[in-house]
């Protein structure tokens, strides 16, 4: 396999591989240089979407950093999608005798990246700027655009799932051409320096995540 393309799907990274560690300033092109050492890199895409502050007010403030942490990397292109809020009506695990069954909560969910990572692999897979691609997910919803490039263009696909425990989805193993695993020790080792430039002046790591 040689000069792969590697779509990340940012969210499934950061919730099934990162958050809740101390690694959350993860340089990718370091973690891909590491997991993919026999290839040269051509292309980055990470998928991700800008998160609201109506939660977290200070979690757009770090989303904002890292990624211009990550728009320091040559090969990275961010591709965005969106997140969308709005209020549902959910029932109460264990409702009291005679009170409400139901609660009405603030529901905000990602959407847009999982379409745009399979519109993207399958358009680059047909447009032949690729001669691997590599998904960076465990989300079983990309089994279809991993089956289209590996067995309708006939290129190979490889999936390394962002989970320091438990297993890959099965139906994304089935379809790939291999599956890696995202270790702690690899995500501990391609840390970005607690400072960096871009053109616009430093980028410091934050102090608080």
């Amino acid at each position: 396999m040689t000069a792969p393309y590697v779509y990340v799907d940012g969210f499934n990274l950061c919730y099934r591989a990162v958050k809740d560690t101390p690694y959350k300033w993860l340089n990718i092109a370091e973690m891909c240089r590491r997991l993919l050492p026999r290839n040269d890199v051509v292309k980055i895409k990470y998928f991700t979407a800008w998160i609201s502050g109506s939660t977290y007010p200070d979690k757009p403030l770090r989303q904002r950093t890292y990624l211009r942490a990550l728009s320091t990397l040559p090969n990275v292109e961010i591709v965005f999608g969106q997140f969308l809020s709005h209020s549902r009506r959910m029932p109460l695990a264990y409702p009291v005798r005679g009170g409400p069954r139901t609660v009405e909560v603030l529901h905000t969910e990602e959407k847009g990246s999982d379409v745009n990572i399979a519109a993207r692999m399958v358009h680059d897979a047909h447009c032949g700027r690729f001669a691997a691609a590599v998904l960076i997910s465990n989300d079983s919803d990309l089994c279809e655009p991993v089956r289209i490039v590996r067995d309708e263009v006939k290129l190979p696909v490889g999936i390394v799932y962002p989970s320091l425990r438990g297993h890959p989805s099965r139906v994304l193993v089935r379809n790939a051409t291999f599956v890696k695993q995202i270790r702690a020790g690899l995500l501990q080792a391609c840390q970005f320096p607690q400072q960096l430039k871009d053109a616009s002046g430093v980028i410091r790591k934050p102090s608080a995540w």
